[in-house]
């Protein structure tokens, strides 16, 4: 393995620009293979997106937690995670600002089994936010009972979550927005280039993806982390903004693919899902940091993390729920609310 520590900060620069091409280039191909497998399978988007195309796109954040877990930078392992969940809503609100054109996403997403993923992510998050609170309540062979909870939570809001996609108790009224004509275009474009690609050929692609996106997304992370020691910034801080940042960018391409397809409900159920694989991971950053139980190791201020991750999926599930068609400054009042939120409250936790 390289010691990017003993590069200078302008190539530690270029390899993470590299490493990122290589993430966005990856990314993309992910959101079009799993909505192929969405539709060829019928598994539902929803689901795909939290399970599949989450777990895919969250193989940086495993490297990056795995990575600062056993070099005993846990502080940066935690925020990281919690600020990936800020971060990446965050991401929804820019893609509805900039891509997103004429309407808001939240009125192209009328999918109640989006509510079950948020909701099942909020009580994720809540607990993980208990956890920092209260410390470890008792471990085993240095493994703590919060980590293992957390994971088989998450095993049973996806349980959940393909339960409930594959019998919802109510649809939405009203209209039912259409994704614009461009988007409904690009998709059909897309379906007929893969029509004579069998599912196991897609299977295959997915995984060399999924192999680029680990790839790009540990060099992206390494030299983030090199780079954050380098300037001096705090651990922390650096972990729930740069690093969260770097390990976010397969999120940001698949997301952004999904939209530019007409896949919205897929868009946001990869945002959502991927935040409650985030929380999961605080288990294999508790087996591989060896000097106790990670969340006695962590500051207290990561819990504001917590709170932030809720306020802005929450204001997420108010957009699905009420479904406004009125934008400000170009996007969704939902979309607009979220990076207000995130900007004062990584202003907040500067300064904690």
């Amino acid at each position: 393995m390289p010691d990017f520590h003993s590069l200078s900060l302008p190539i530690n620069g270029a390899l993470f620009t590299v490493g990122a091409l290589l993430v966005w280039f990856a990314g993309t191909k992910l959101s079009k293979y799993v909505d192929l497998f969405a539709d060829r399978t019928g598994i539902g988007q929803a689901f795909a997106g939290a399970l599949l195309l989450g777990g895919a796109t969250s193989l940086p954040e495993l490297a990056t937690t795995l990575t600062a877990s056993y070099s005993d930078a846990v502080e940066m392992a935690g925020t990281n995670l919690l600020g990936g969940v800020v971060m990446q809503v965050a991401v929804l609100a820019v893609i509805d600002a900039f891509i997103v054109r004429g309407q808001p996403l939240t009125l192209f997403s009328p999918k109640s089994s989006l509510l079950m993923v948020g909701i099942m992510l909020i009580l994720l998050v809540a607990l993980a936010t208990a956890a920092i609170s209260s410390g470890e309540v008792f471990s085993i062979a240095g493994i703590g009972a919060w980590p293992v909870g957390l994971f088989a939570a998450y095993v049973l809001s996806l349980w959940v979550i393909y339960r409930y996609e594959g019998n919802p108790r109510w649809e939405p009224r009203g209209e039912i927005a259409q994704p614009p004509e461009t988007a409904r275009d690009l998709k059909d474009a897309h379906q007929a280039a893969y029509r004579e690609v069998s599912t196991r050929k897609l299977v295959c692609y997915f995984a060399i993806a999924s192999m680029l996106v680990l790839i790009g997304g540990f060099i992206v992370a390494k030299t983030a982390s090199v780079i954050a020691d380098q300037s001096g910034i705090g651990q922390g801080f650096i972990g729930a903004t740069l690093v969260a940042l770097a390990t976010s960018l397969p999120e940001v391409s698949t997301t952004y693919s999904a939209v530019r397809f007409g896949a919205y409900s897929m868009a946001v159920a990869n945002i959502l899902g991927t935040n409650g694989l985030e929380i999961a991971l605080f288990l294999p950053a508790e087996i591989a940091y060896r000097d106790g139980p990670i969340f006695d190791a962590m500051q207290p201020s990561a819990a504001f993390l917590g709170s932030m991750g809720i306020i802005v999926t929450s204001l997420y599930l108010w957009g699905i729920l009420e479904r406004r068609d009125k934008q400000v400054f170009g996007m969704g009042i939902d979309s607009l609310a979220v990076l207000l939120v995130y900007a004062g409250g990584m202003a907040i936790y500067w300064t904690l």
